[in-house]
């Protein structure tokens, strides 16, 4: 990044993102989470205390969310997701050929789960929710 003066920033911006929500008296979690080659990740789940903001170290992440078609991320992109009531379909390595490493910064309610899983039934009732992955 420049700078206005032309000389060469220490700072990437990687994304910039307004949250839809913070809640009051918000903890910061910090994670690193790890998934094996061929891994589909956690399975369909929720942020009941508030929005998440990631970066991918290492790999590709097949990412989906309610509302949204699965994307990739690569390695040094950012993802966000809002939390709440949104549904997370996906954070399933995308590659075979080796781990997935992210780092994820979550905003958490104290004394609420930062994940909550996402019932089979419940899945069944917004399955008009989730959009088809678009061909390359």
């Amino acid at each position: 990044m420049t700078t206005s003066d032309g000389t060469t920033s220490p700072i990437t911006v990687i994304q910039s993102v307004t949250p839809p929500f913070i809640p009051q008296n918000a903890d910061v979690m910090t994670v690193i989470i790890e998934w094996p080659a061929g891994s589909p990740g956690a399975p369909p789940h929720r942020h009941p205390g508030g929005p998440a903001f990631g970066y991918v170290l290492d790999g590709e992440m097949l990412f989906e969310l309610e509302g949204e078609a699965p994307r990739v991320i690569k390695a040094g992109e950012a993802f966000w997701e809002p939390g709440g009531d949104v549904i997370h379909y996906s954070d399933a390595n995308n590659r075979t050929d080796g781990p997935l490493r992210f780092v994820v910064n979550m905003l958490c309610v104290p004394g609420q789960p930062m994940l909550v899983y996402v019932e089979p039934e419940e899945l069944e009732q917004l399955k008009d929710r989730r959009v088809p992955r678009s061909q390359p």
